[in-house]
């Protein structure tokens, strides 16, 4: 069978599981109880399609397949093919039309779906990293640069959860930098830095110190922040070894903005290493 041959076919399975879907959530269907297997079926002719459609290099064509059968995976709970789906469909878009600039975004937007299934689902964290980076990668190639550091940020925060600090203080030194000059971000900049700067802190109290100075330098709003004064705070208290004082200054920022888990769970590993410390924040 010639490559048109391969597409005509993949259109008309495309069509047939198309009905099957439908069909599969009627009355009768749902009446019947056949309403499951037919969404296996239907799942399993999509996956057929898409690599018709591959076979006939039709990238889009195999991308919308992939696609459409990895949403019937996850309706089935087939979490693991749920996710090779929206790779391979993710693939596919890369492989299409270079004139299509959407395509990167297309496959960033199949990453994205993929790692939030790694995170929620599979809670298999090093892979969700992965594809969020991947997808990071895809709207660089687009410049959407905010997409891209919205990405990079569930990286670095996750980074830092897994105690991979370095990689952690590159992507928000990199994501402060790139929104320090921006007027409608710059207000975001100083909890990209005071992030960063704890991921210092937790490796040594002395990167800490010269981090800090450092975004000062680079970005002198930081100096007057509520993040910036904690920090020196929390540096004084720590080089006393003064727990007490560590935990005050805590409470004090806490008391008029909220600090989440993940700055609570850092703040916490940072007061461990205070010598004789329980390592809590009360």
């Amino acid at each position: 069978m010639d490559n048109s041959g391969k597409e005509k076919e993949a259109i008309q399975l495309m069509a047939d599981a198309d009905k099957k879907v439908k069909s599969s959530g009627s009355f009768l269907g749902g009446m019947f109880g056949g309403g499951h297997h037919k969404v296996e079926e239907a799942c399993e002719m999509y996956c057929r399609a898409a690599n018709m459609f591959k076979m006939a290099k039709n990238w889009s064509g195999a991308g919308s397949a992939f696609c459409k059968a990895a949403r019937l995976h996850m309706q089935l709970q087939n979490k693991h093919d749920c996710a090779t789906s929206f790779i391979d469909a993710g693939n596919a878009y890369k492989k299409s039309d270079p004139n299509d600039m959407g395509r990167f975004t297309i496959a960033a937007k199949h990453h994205i779906s993929i790692a939030e299934i790694y995170e929620s689902e599979l809670v298999d964290i090093e892979k969700a990293i992965a594809h969020y980076e991947q997808a990071a990668d895809y709207y660089k190639g687009e410049e959407s640069n905010s997409s891209a550091n919205k990405c990079l940020l569930k990286v670095g925060a996750y980074c830092a959860q897994l105690e991979q600090y370095q990689k952690a203080i590159e992507i928000y030194e990199q994501v402060g930098a790139n929104t320090m000059d921006n007027p409608l971000l710059k207000y975001s900049a100083k909890e990209y830095f005071f992030k960063a700067a704890l991921c210092h802190f937790i490796v040594d109290e002395l990167n800490a110190k010269i981090a800090v100075e450092k975004y000062e330098e680079m970005f002198p709003a930081f100096s007057d922040s509520r993040e910036c004064k904690l920090l020196k705070k929390l540096l004084e208290a720590h080089e006393e070894q003064n727990s007490e004082a560590f935990t005050e200054a805590v409470k004090e920022f806490d008391s008029i903005s909220r600090l989440d888990q993940w700055h609570t769970t850092l703040l916490l590993r940072i007061k461990k290493t205070i010598q004789g410390d329980e390592g809590d924040l009360k």
